[in-house]
């Protein structure tokens, strides 16, 4: 039962769009490989022992985030690396990756060193409130996929917990660090459920921070939005909203999809 509503909450991403490779992966409890490492155009993820894999979720807000003319940009739970790997690919930034988690870092690590960046991506292998508490507003462009089941029941495994629910970082902890470490014109973006994402508008602007512009998810055309993707600054301006569609109703991937992810896909 647990398992189900947990899937049910997450975006899942297509296999069929990357080459996935299953050498020397690690078996699922039916027997059959899980998928070890995601090919995308110009790098490849290995996941299997980080906290959160490669999902849906990681590759909108990776091709989503603005990073024009960003110099250094922060990514507050990396897991595998893989929004980090999108915003060097898309950007010339520096790009500092945080994870509380060793194996993920020790996995983060080994995809950002077989990547072209490699120069321009620097893991730091603590919690983003202790990062926070001595760093200086540096950041153009700061984003995050955060944990956000906050009502959700919880996994068996302890490092998806770590990912997939506030115990380690709850909003107020993250709209802190965010204010901390963010420049006064910088930009934060991050993807949410729907619910969670009226609360944490709600409790940011509270803080000084507002939604700028958000992006409504629908998993398909003919269902409602399920993610929302969100650009906050400090300026109180008029927010602007718009969305997106991944699939038609006949499940072929939209244009839209295509042409947000086409530099990553293999299959686009």
């Amino acid at each position: 039962m647990e398992h189900q509503q947990m899937k049910t909450l997450e975006l899942t991403l297509d296999d069929s769009l990357n080459n996935s490779s299953t050498n020397n992966a690690p078996k699922s409890t039916a027997g059959t490989p899980l998928v070890s490492s995601f090919r995308f155009k110009q790098f490849a993820v290995q996941h299997f022992q980080s906290t959160m894999k490669v999902g849906t979720d990681a590759v909108l807000l990776g091709a989503w985030a603005e990073v024009e003319n960003a110099e250094r940009i922060l990514d507050i739970g990396t897991g595998c690396g893989i929004i980090a790997l999108m915003l060097a690919q898309r950007s010339t930034a520096k790009i500092d990756a945080i994870e509380v988690d060793n194996a993920s870092c020790e996995e983060a690590g080994m995809n950002f060193a077989n990547s072209s960046w490699c120069d321009r991506l620097h893991l730091i292998n603590k919690s983003i409130q202790e990062y926070a508490t001595s760093g200086n507003p540096v950041y153009d462009t700061i984003v995050s996929n955060p944990p956000f089941f906050i009502n959700s029941l919880k996994s068996a495994v302890a490092s998806r917990n770590l990912a997939r629910h506030n115990d380690t970082m709850n909003s107020t902890e993250l709209i802190a660090a965010i204010k901390k470490l963010l420049k006064p014109e910088g930009k934060f973006s991050l993807i949410l459920p729907v619910n969670e994402s009226m609360l944490f508008t709600e409790e940011a602007a509270e803080n000084g921070l507002y939604c700028h512009v958000s992006l409504l998810v629908r998993p398909k055309q003919n269902l409602l939005p399920n993610r929302v993707l969100m650009q906050f600054g400090f300026q109180d301006v008029r927010s602007i909203t718009d969305e997106l569609s991944i699939r038609k109703p006949t499940a072929e991937f939209t244009d839209d999809y295509r042409k947000l992810t086409r530099d990553f896909y293999l299959s686009f």
